[in-house]
């Protein structure tokens, strides 16, 4: 066989081996390729998805802690509030009653003023008694005598 006729049978052989690899073992291949990309496409797809979803969760997180940081803030401020307002109602409560007791100890001291000036014009107007029945050196009957002992209180 010339070289020639070994060429050509080469060649028949290379056609058959290229028809036989494009007809029973291309396919598969190419579709394991094909698949392969696809999954990968698919993977990057999802990653891309869960960042998107990562931020999106990030950005809720933030919004949320946002609120309740503020939502924390209003509830000390209410209550910082409240604890002043119930201070000052306890200082009114406590000055009326401070109002209230001094008052009471005037009152009570003006009674006791009273009841003091009472004795002593008692006691004065029986010492005057006393000293006039010294002087005169008898004595002298406090019922006959009440309505002057009465003007002599008074005068006293």
């Amino acid at each position: 066989m010339s070289i020639t006729g070994t060429l050509i049978v080469q060649m028949i052989v290379f056609l058959i081996l290229v028809g036989f690899t494009m007809k029973f073992v291309w396919p598969p291949i190419a579709a394991a390729l094909d698949e392969r990309a696809q999954k990968i496409a698919a993977g990057l797809s999802a990653a891309d998805k869960a960042k998107a979803e990562l931020v999106a969760a990030d950005k809720k997180v933030q919004a949320e802690l946002s609120a309740a940081k503020d939502s924390a803030a209003k509830r000390l401020a209410d209550a910082e509030r409240l604890a002043q307002q119930l201070v000052e109602e306890a200082k009114a409560r406590a000055s009326e009653e401070g109002a209230k007791i001094v008052a009471a100890a005037h009152a009570e001291a003006q009674q006791e003023s009273t009841k003091a000036r009472e004795v002593l014009r008692e006691q004065v107007a029986v010492l005057a008694v006393k000293g006039a029945e010294a002087i005169l050196k008898r004595e002298v009957n406090a019922g006959v005598h009440a309505e002057l002992l009465t003007r002599l209180k008074t005068e006293l």
